[in-house]
């Protein structure tokens, strides 16, 4: 699996966990910033790792940022992405299986940030279930003006 991962300045030190995790689970991933705890826009990451995703260079994208609300707005904007803000792993596994969500969103912040193991291991495992849920997934596509 290949992940595009970003963060913001509030993200940083839950990026660098969430890294450890996919080096260890053997995903191949690439790190789209923020690489510092300078302030920094959110939306500027949230774009590149969107793109990244939605053109298909990644399997899936994964965005931090202080709650993971601002990431999952701005991902959402991007033409082909189904960005999910998951505190939970019943959320993480859900997104996956009913809305075949492509990118994580998840808060540094939270108090659930504990949980970003199984947080993470869960969405990375999770497989969309297709069937009924693919009519959803694609009156989402339509929405956005992107019919498959």
């Amino acid at each position: 699996m290949r992940v595009a991962i970003g963060c913001d300045h509030r993200g940083l030190e839950m990026k660098q966990a969430v890294m450890r995790l996919l080096e260890k689970a053997g995903c191949y991933y690439r790190d789209f910033g923020t690489y510092s705890a300078d302030s920094m826009d959110y939306p500027d990451i949230a774009c590149e790792v969107g793109k990244a995703v939605a053109t298909g260079s990644f399997d899936q994208g994964i965005l931090i940022c202080s709650t993971g609300v601002g990431m999952s707005i701005a991902a959402n904007k991007i033409r082909g992405i189904r960005a999910a803000l998951c505190h939970d792993t019943f959320t993480a596994q859900r997104s996956r299986q009913h809305n075949d969500a492509n990118v994580l969103c998840l808060g540094a912040d939270v108090p659930e940030a504990e949980l970003i193991v199984d947080i993470v291991n869960t969405y990375l495992a999770t497989a969309f279930e297709g069937g009924r849920h693919s009519r959803r997934v694609e009156k989402i596509r339509n929405l956005e003006g992107n019919p498959r």
